[in-house]
C-alpha cells in the first residue's frame, strides 16, 4: 500500500507540474484557448467525437484572433499568410503522427496520406503521379460516363415510377452522390462499378462501415500516439466499432479479390491466352513490374492506392459535390443562370452528348466558378493539417514558433477570410471567381490541400465533379424539397453532409 501510495502521490505531482508548466512557462502558452486544451489532446478529441469542432473554433478565432491553442504543443492559425509558409513549396515543415493513425496495419509503407518523412513521400509520389495525372485520367473518363448513365437512369425510373402514381420523385443527393463517387472508384479501378447505383443502395455497408470508423479513426488522430492502443482496446468494446471494422475488412477482401484475379489475367497475358485490361489497376501494375522491387512496391502498395481511394477520395469527392448542388439549389438565380449556360453550350454544339466530356466542362466560365465556391464555401475536411514547425523554428504570420511545435490552418476556416474571399466570404457567391482577383482566391483554398502534399486523387475528383453537376443540370430540373430548411452537417475530420432532398423532374432535350 505505501509504494501504491507513493506512485498515486508522484502520479499527482507529475501531472500538477505538467499543469502549471503547460499553462504558464510552455512557449505555446501565451496563446489564448481553451483551459482543457493547454493540458491535454482531450479537448480536441471531445470536439471530434461530438462533430463540432469547426464551430468550436471558428468561436475561438472570433474571440481570441488569428491563433488559437488547441492542445498543448498545437495551434490552429486563421491567416492566409500562412498557407505559403506551411503548405507551400519547398517548405521544410513536415507531417505530423496525426496522420499515423489512419495508416493501414496491413502496409508495409505509410500511403501518401499517411507519409511524414518528405523523402519517402516524394519518392513514393514520382512513381505513380503519372497514373494520377488529368492527361490520364481523361482516358478513363468512359468509366465515370458508365456511372453518370447508370445514375441518370435511375433518376428517370424514380420520376417514372412517380408520374404514373400521380407523386413527387425525391432524392437525398448526399446519398445517391456517394453511391456515385464509390462506383466511380470502382470504374476507374477495376473496369466495372461496386453496385451502388445499379442496387441503389449501400453495397456490402461500406458506406456504414465509414461513417463507423472514420470518427473513431479521427479521434485516434487527435490524440497522443501512447493514448491510441488504449482507444483501440476500448473500441473493440463497443459492437459499432466491431461492425464497422467488419465491413472495413469486406472492402479489404474485395481489394484482394480483385488484385489477386488481376495477377492471374497478367500470367495468362505473358502467355498470351488473355487480353490486358486497360484501367488504373492494370497501370499500377506496370509501375510494380518497371519498379522491380516488390518490396518497395508491390501488391501491397497497390492496394493501398485502391484502398485509398475508396477509403477517402469517394467520400470527400461526394462532400464536395453534394455542396455545390446544396448550395446552387439554395440561391436560384445562380441555379438559373448555370442551367442557362449549360443550355447555350449544348445549342451551340460546345458540351457533347450523351454525356459531357471534363475538358468541356472546364471551359464554361459560370460552371466552374459556381464548383469552386461550392467547394471553398464547404471544405469536405474540417480539420487542420499540422505539420511541424522545422528544428531551426519559423515566422509564420508574424510570430515567431520554435521548431518541433505543431501549427495547422484549418481549410473550413481559412476558405472563409473575409480578406481574401472578399465581406462577403461567408455568403455563396460564384461571381467572385469571375473577377480579377480569382487567381489570389485559388492560391489560398486548401480543398485538395498544397504544395508536396496536393492530393494525388485530386484530377479524379474534379473529374467526376465537372461532369456530373451539369448532366444533372441538363437532364432534370431540381428543387429543394424544403428550401427554408438547412442541410445537416457533423465534422467528423471528414465534413460530412446530409439531408439534401430534391425533386427531380426529367427536362426536355435544349434545343
Amino acid at each position: 500500500m505505501a509504494i501504491l501510495s507513493l506512485l498515486l502521490a508522484g502520479l499527482v505531482v507529475y501531472y500538477a507540474s505538467w499543469v502549471v508548466y503547460a499553462r504558464w512557462f510552455h512557449p505555446y502558452s501565451k496563446y489564448p484557448g481553451p483551459f482543457l486544451a493547454s493540458i491535454s489532446r482531450f479537448w480536441a478529441a471531445r470536439g471530434m467525437a461530438n462533430g463540432t469542432h469547426d464551430k468550436s473554433l471558428k468561436k475561438l478565432h472570433d474571440m481570441y484572433g488569428p491563433i488559437i491553442r488547441i492542445a498543448p504543443d498545437e495551434v490552429d492559425i486563421l491567416d492566409p499568410s500562412a498557407i505559403k509558409t506551411v503548405y507551400g513549396a519547398g517548405t521544410k515543415f513536415v507531417k505530423t503522427d496525426f496522420y499515423m493513425a489512419w495508416h493501414a496495419p496491413w502496409a508495409r509503407h505509410p500511403e501518401h496520406f499517411c507519409a511524414t518523412d518528405p523523402t519517402t513521400h516524394g519518392a513514393r509520389r514520382r512513381l505513380v503521379s503519372h497514373i494520377y495525372s488529368m492527361t490520364n485520367i481523361s482516358r478513363f473518363e468512359q468509366g465515370i460516363d458508365n456511372c453518370t448513365s447508370l445514375m441518370l437512369s435511375r433518376f428517370r425510373q424514380l420520376a417514372s415510377s412517380s408520374s404514373s402514381s400521380g407523386a413527387e420523385v425525391t432524392v437525398d443527393l448526399s446519398v445517391w452522390l456517394r453511391w456515385y463517387a464509390f462506383d466511380v472508384v470502382g470504374e476507374l479501378f477495376f473496369a466495372r462499378h461496386f453496385g451502388f447505383l445499379e442496387k441503389s443502395e449501400d453495397h456490402g455497408g461500406w458506406i456504414g462501415a465509414t461513417d463507423l470508423l472514420v470518427p473513431y479513426l479521427a479521434i485516434s488522430s487527435v490524440l497522443a500516439p501512447w493514448m491510441r492502443p488504449l482507444l483501440m482496446i476500448a473500441g473493440i468494446s463497443l459492437p459499432w466499432v466491431r461492425k464497422g471494422a467488419r465491413a472495413v475488412a469486406t472492402i479489404e477482401k474485395v481489394c484482394d479479390e480483385c488484385i489477386g484475379a488481376r495477377e492471374k489475367e497478367r500470367k495468362l497475358e505473358e502467355k498470351g491466352s488473355a487480353s490486358g485490361k486497360d484501367d488504373l489497376l492494370a497501370m499500377f501494375f506496370r509501375v510494380v513490374e518497371t519498379t522491380g522491387d516488390p518490396d518497395w512496391f508491390g501488391p501491397l502498395e497497390v492496394k493501398g492506392e485502391i484502398y485509398a481511394a475508396i477509403g477517402a477520395g469517394s467520400d470527400t469527392t461526394a462532400i464536395a459535390m453534394t455542396s455545390i448542388l446544396y448550395h446552387l439549389l439554395k440561391n436560384p438565380t445562380a441555379y438559373r443562370k448555370l442551367r442557362d449556360e449549360i443550355d447555350a453550350a449544348t445549342r451551340a454544339g460546345k458540351l457533347s452528348e450523351p454525356f459531357i466530356r471534363y475538358n468541356e466542362a472546364s471551359k464554361l466560365r459560370y460552371l466552374d466558378a459556381v464548383c469552386k465556391e461550392g467547394m471553398r464555401i464547404h471544405a469536405s475536411i474540417g480539420y487542420g493539417l499540422p505539420r511541424h514547425v522545422p528544428p531551426q523554428g519559423a515566422h509564420i504570420a508574424g510570430e515567431w514558433f520554435p521548431g518541433g511545435y505543431r501549427v495547422a490552418v484549418s481549410p473550413c476556416l481559412i476558405q472563409h477570410d473575409k480578406s481574401v474571399f472578399g465581406e462577403d466570404a461567408d455568403r455563396f457567391h460564384p461571381e467572385r471567381w469571375l473577377g480579377n482577383d480569382a487567381s489570389n482566391m485559388d492560391r489560398h483554398m486548401l480543398e485538395f490541400g498544397a504544395g508536396a502534399h496536393l492530393c494525388l486523387g485530386k484530377n479524379i475528383s474534379l473529374s467526376e465533379i465537372y461532369k456530373i453537376i451539369p448532366e444533372l443540370i441538363r437532364a432534370f430540373d431540381l428543387e429543394l424539397v424544403e428550401p427554408e430548411q438547412d442541410w445537416t452537417t457533423k465534422n467528423t475530420w471528414f465534413y460530412k453532409v446530409e439531408n439534401v432532398n430534391v425533386k427531380i423532374t426529367p427536362r426536355e432535350k435544349q434545343r
